[in-house]
């Protein structure tokens, strides 16, 4: 298991991140992530392929007033380690190594704001620790058991994956996943490649979309037909906002909101004008309906 670092120097002068880095160590892996705002509420976002900790920087500073803001990097990318190969990457792996996150930090009274794999990975870990989580916020995402066919826009995504491998040009799919015209300046999607000077660097990026289960024996597959299960008797508040332009994911909101009995608490959100990474583009938007959504769900 060879583990890298990316270049400090790499991430100098991004736009819109001053962030302080904070890292802790997992597993025998460093994982950097953003600590800003404090109180007794803790706002968990995770990102998911092939973005990082610089998606949420438009709703850091909203959510930082309204508690602490924890916004990790998952191994193999923004500034955490990563492991070179891609063998060395699988659900279980992220799984633990998140799970090691939560309990380093020893997070408690926890808003997860999931999107893809953030909710991939998120969801299944708020249902086994739920007594360290108080509210769900889920985005963009889905719980795939390989007993349905994914939708077209994924199966395009996994075999562009398959086929370019490390040789994915993140900055470029940013640019294309993006629908807000003018909205991705070159500069900003130079800081989405930023965490991968080489080929070197991806094998965590070339791996993540290959670990989506297809079969119902695939690895994870049954660790997501469980999370289905006990979402479907999840008692906490949970709110579902998808984005309208997104091929991959479009239609899981209604699948949330028809399995967890306290979605149907919340309003219907959808987020106008956004494509998969709608973080990038309504950002602050977003937080503010999750900074309504926890005062409005308070105890």
């Amino acid at each position: 298991m060879a583990i890298i670092r990316t270049p400090d120097e790499r991430f100098e002068n991004l736009p819109g991140y001053p962030f302080a880095s904070h890292y802790v160590e997992v597993n025998g892996v460093r994982m950097h992530y953003v600590d800003e705002g404090a109180g007794a509420e803790t706002i968990l976002c995770l990102h998911g392929e092939p973005s990082w900790s610089y998606l949420y920087r438009h709703m850091i500073p909203i959510l930082a007033g309204v508690g602490r803001v924890i916004a990790p990097d998952l191994i193999g990318f923004g500034k955490s380690d990563k492991y070179t190969e891609l063998e060395d990457y699988s659900v279980q792996m992220h799984y633990d190594s998140l799970v090691g996150f939560i309990h380093a930090l020893d997070l408690t009274n926890i808003t997860l704001v999931c999107q893809d794999w953030g909710g991939i990975l998120g969801l299944p870990i708020a249902t086994s620790l739920p007594e360290r989580f108080a509210r769900l916020v889920i985005m963009n995402t889905g719980l795939p058991t390989g007993d349905l066919p994914m939708s077209e826009g994924f199966m395009q995504w996994r075999n562009f994956a398959e086929r370019t491998g490390r040789e994915m040009r993140v900055d470029k799919l940013f640019e294309l996943s993006v629908v807000t015209p003018g909205h991705l300046t070159p500069e900003i999607a130079a800081a989405y490649e930023a965490p991968f000077p080489s080929g070197d660097y991806k094998a965590g990026a070339a791996a993540f979309p290959l670990l989506i289960p297809l079969k119902e024996d695939d690895p994870g597959a049954a660790l997501f037909r469980e999370t289905r299960e006990k979402l479907k008797s999840w008692t906490k508040p949970a709110l579902v906002m998808f984005s309208d332009s997104d091929p991959v994911t479009g239609g899981g909101d209604r699948f949330f909101r028809k399995i967890i009995p306290t979605a149907k608490d919340q309003p219907e959100i959808t987020i106008q004008g956004a494509g998969h990474f709608l973080q990038e583009e309504k950002g602050e938007e977003i937080a503010g309906h999750i900074a309504d959504f926890m005062g409005r769900t308070a105890t």
